[in-house]
């Protein structure tokens, strides 16, 4: 696809078709329904800020529903509730992962069920591009915030994964 031409895409699409297209990307009925409303878009940009604002919009529970969409950090298989395309994009954004040593993916499957325990969600990063270590470092530090922080934080890495994931869209 060319500039604009997810614009264009969206606008094009039947809406259970759109709807399903944004719901990958971020597993959000609230925000994909929102999102959908809002069409027609005359450029990337617009959809994008337009997605960024109704995320940010929307409230705990709102958020709290794309998260548990998300596989843990370190699983190998999609969760059953996700689409094979989520699945896929989850995948290829952990690829951080693949050259883990065991004991560091033993270490996150600790961090992640402690990180669970205390904020009642999954860990959230945006992991493009970040090795494991990173993404270990910053679960550890991630765990010493209080409750409502941590929340701000993972809504916005949702929002940034939802920006990645609409960008990739565009890419041929």
């Amino acid at each position: 696809m060319t500039a604009d031409a997810l614009a264009q895409h969206i606008n094009a699409l039947a809406p259970q078709d759109a709807h399903q297209l944004l719901f990958d990307c971020c597993a959000c009925s609230q925000w994909a329904d929102s999102l959908l409303q809002s069409r027609p878009f005359d450029s990337d940009e617009r959809l994008l800020e337009c997605a960024d604002r109704i995320w940010k919009s929307l409230d705990e529970s709102a958020w709290r529903e794309a998260f548990t969409h998300h596989p843990r950090i370190g699983d190998q298989a999609p969760k059953p509730d996700q689409s094979q395309a989520s699945g896929e994009l989850s995948k290829s954004e952990q690829s951080g992962m693949a050259a883990a040593s065991e004991e560091t993916r033993a270490e996150f499957v600790r961090l992640n069920e402690e990180y669970e325990s205390r904020f009642g969600f999954v860990f959230l990063i945006c992991a493009s591009g970040k090795s494991a270590q990173e993404m270990l470092d910053t679960l550890r530090s991630r765990l010493n915030r209080d409750p409502e922080s941590e929340l701000a934080e993972a809504a916005e890495q949702q929002r940034l994964i939802t920006r990645l994931r609409l960008t990739k869209l565009a890419q041929p």
